[in-house]
């Protein structure tokens, strides 16, 4: 299939959805004066620059430029490193992660499974001598060493390159030292392995035994000479890897950290700083309770600090547990039915704020990512996120404009982040005691395109909705209904940001009404909100047909003509629609879809539907390939357009296939296309281009659209 060659489609796949070329990946000096971020050259270059800007004198300079320091070569990488991207959804090339020392001097970097280093301050770039393929560089604290995993050891080696060592290597294939395991990376927020004591004269390890997980084969039907892939995947109600923690000195001498590991086997999060001991979050395998522990680092023995506990589930949060400066325990915490942000064991805020995360800790106050609490909410409010300062005095907004935003801080430096609906890409503003001076320019494209679109609630629960139309649109005659949800935890798609709608709007203007709506399990609004899912996940489909009942009384909505598209959460979503609701819903197309949910990971389902064996009634109801998945009335069969990578090792396409299979056994009609070689992500241009032109087709047939 063929396009003009400056089509949307081809432009958002070129641009990686417009962020090439955009700032990100901030990290601030303590003493202000240097603000560090990734960045590549263009909107269509993917190959992604270290950069150090100047904030006193505003000027800008490349610390390490990828194709300077591979001598133009093209990157290598191992298939770790491709798991850890693939985890991250990381869709770039070249620097595309950095650490550095606490005085924002000294960088490291993995390129092409090589290790480099990066003077901040002169701007200078050099390979160190290491064996690869090098994974997570990281200086200490101090700078003097850089710690780093190589074929699954935990490595140091001296920031001028002088004695490498090993620290820890595995003893078996199946061991590993320093990295996360896969639901640490997938589920928790937990990217990292190891953490550099604030002396940095020694390190917190973590060492992973897969040997209890499930094997699986991922192979790729289109290349049958290629041997599969095989992978460790921790399917709900199966073994988890084993996980330890080790302090270990830079002669290699360690201490096992003590925990009831058999009780709470979940490393959630590690904390180590000046302010105190070491941190750790450990959560029982049903998520119900966990320990905030403090470690002593020369006995390894733990004591704990907090301990929670909730009749349906705990969420992790970015930034928390960790100490203040002054050494009290900050966390986030569902009490009194919101989400509350505590130092000490006192809630700082109530119900005006739903807290996401803690973005910075200072001895004055601490910097929070949040949205209005479910009591303050209101249609105006809907999909923005704030960042504020809160302390015991009170609460301070630090972005103004309607809109989402985030922060990083460091000293009196702040560097905001804000996507607007009337303007495209983000801006980044540099703060200095909360009045801008700099900005950092984006290199990103302009997606030619604004949306139009209403933020809005719909139906009784006030589902938080975005409906687009096409931009031509008369706004009198009914149009044919596209839902395009993610639907689900962790995925809030109605946003305040404009190119966060730029798919939505390219698909309203092929000629349908477009709503976007995100109801209960969808994060930003109560505890309550995102919680009511707890064993049944079709309540997300309710929401959908309240949502749009409701929205067709006030928008020209053409209730005959329903489809629904999704990915992943989205994807399940889109084919129970047409499954359950053939009432409402005349075609979907569902992407990368969880069909069976005891083939999904554990701590993602076991969180929401418990084991299978205990809980196999939670399953069967939200499975699409039961008996009771595919119960719906004999007719209509609504057409269902499913969409697999044959490469993903997230939603293997397993699912896919088994759907296919029930569909096929209950005599339904429906179309397969299956992605050679794409993951779960599908950052392939023509693939990502092709894939949404060929999905207006399908929805057009299906729902007797004629073009003219």
């Amino acid at each position: 299939m063929t396009t003009e060659p400056h089509s949307f489609p081809r432009r958002h796949a070129r641009t990686q959805r417009f962020t090439l070329g955009a700032p990100r990946s901030f990290t601030v000096a303590p003493d202000g004066s240097r603000v560090v971020f990734l960045r590549s050259g263009s909107g269509t270059d993917r190959a992604i620059s270290l950069w150090v800007l100047d904030t006193e004198e505003g000027g800008e300079r490349v610390a390490a430029d990828p194709r300077a320091l591979l001598g133009g070569a093209s990157e290598d990488l191992s298939p770790e490193e491709r798991a850890r991207r693939e985890r991250s959804r990381e869709g770039g090339a070249g620097i595309v992660g950095y650490a550095t020392d606490t005085a924002v001097e000294l960088a490291s970097f993995a390129l092409s499974g090589r290790l480099f280093a990066a003077e901040l301050r002169a701007g200078t770039a050099r390979e160190l001598p290491a064996p690869g393929p090098v994974i997570d560089p990281r200086p200490s604290p101090d700078g003097r060493h850089v710690a780093y995993v190589a074929q699954g050891a935990l490595r140091v080696v001296g920031a001028e390159g002088e004695g490498d060592r090993a620290l820890a290597e595995p003893e078996s294939e199946n061991v590993s030292y320093g990295l996360a395991e896969f639901i640490a990376a997938e589920e928790m927020g937990r990217s990292r392995g190891f953490w550099w004591a604030p002396e940095s004269d020694r390190l917190l390890m973590a060492r992973v035994d897969d040997t209890p997980v499930r094997r699986w084969w991922i192979a790729d039907p289109a290349h049958p000479e290629r041997e599969p892939q095989r992978v460790p995947y921790p399917a709900a109600g199966t073994g988890n890897a084993e996980v330890r923690l080790f302090v270990i000195g830079l002669d290699g001498l360690r201490t096992e950290v003590a925990w009831d590991r058999a009780r709470y086997p979940y490393l959630a999060h590690v904390h180590w700083s000046a302010a105190g001991a070491p941190l750790l979050l450990v959560q029982a395998r049903d998520q119900r309770s966990q320990l905030i522990l403090a470690v002593d680092p020369d006995t390894g023995a733990t004591r704990m600090v907090h301990a929670d506990e909730d009749r349906t589930w705990l969420d992790l949060f970015p930034g928390v547990p960790c100490w203040s400066p002054s050494g009290q325990l900050v966390r986030i915490a569902d009490e009194g039915g919101a989400r509350v942000l505590a130092v000490g064991e006192r809630p700082l805020t109530g119900a005006q704020l739903h807290v996401r995360a803690v973005l910075d800790v200072s001895a004055h106050d601490v910097l929070v990512s949040a949205s209005a609490g479910a009591e303050a909410a209101g249609e105006a409010e809907t999909g923005q996120v704030h960042v504020y300062r809160v302390n015991e005095l009170g609460v301070e907004r630090v972005s103004q404009e309607p809109g989402v935003h985030a922060a990083v801080r460091a000293g009196d430096v702040t560097v905001l982040v804000s996507a607007t609906l009337n303007r495209p890409g983000s801006r980044v503003q540099v703060l200095r005691d909360g009045k801008p001076t700099r900005t950092v320019p984006s290199y990103a494209e302009d997606p030619g395109m604004s949306p139009r679109v209403t933020l809005t609630e719909g139906g009784a629960r006030r589902v938080p909705c975005a409906v687009l139309m096409p931009r031509d649109y008369d706004g009198d005659t009914p149009l044919p209904v596209l839902m395009d949800p993610y639907g689900g935890p962790h995925g809030q798609r109605v946003v305040a940001a404009h190119n966060a709608h730029l798919t939505s709007q390219w698909f309203a203007d092929q000629g349908f009404a477009v709503v976007v709506a995100d109801g209960r399990g969808t994060p930003g609004r109560s505890p309550a909100w995102e919680k009511a899912i707890h064993h049944d996940f079709t309540l997300s489909l309710d929401d959908q047909v309240d949502a749009l009942e409701d929205l067709a009384k006030r928008h020209p909505l053409d209730l005959s003509r329903v489809a629904i598209r999704g990915w992943s959460y989205g994807g399940w979503l889109a084919g129970l629609a047409v499954l359950r609701r053939p009432d409402v819903f005349h075609a979907g197309i569902a992407g990368a879809p969880v069909t069976d949910w005891s083939l999904y990971d554990t701590h993602y389902t076991e969180r929401y539907l418990g084991t299978p064996a205990e809980h196999p009634q939670s399953y069967a109801k939200s499975s699409l390939v039961t008996a009771e998945g595919l119960s719906s009335p004999a007719e209509p069969h609504r057409p269902l357009m499913i969409v697999h990578g044959l490469a993903d090792d997230n939603v293997v396409v397993a699912h896919a296939l088994r759907l296919s299979s029930a569909l096929l056994a209950a005599g339904r009609p429906h179309e397969v296309l299956p992605l050679s070689g794409v993951t779960h992500i599908t950052p392939q241009e023509q693939v990502a281009e092709n894939l949404l032109l060929l999905q207006v087709d399908f929805l057009k047939r299906s729902l007797g659209i004629t073009t003219a």
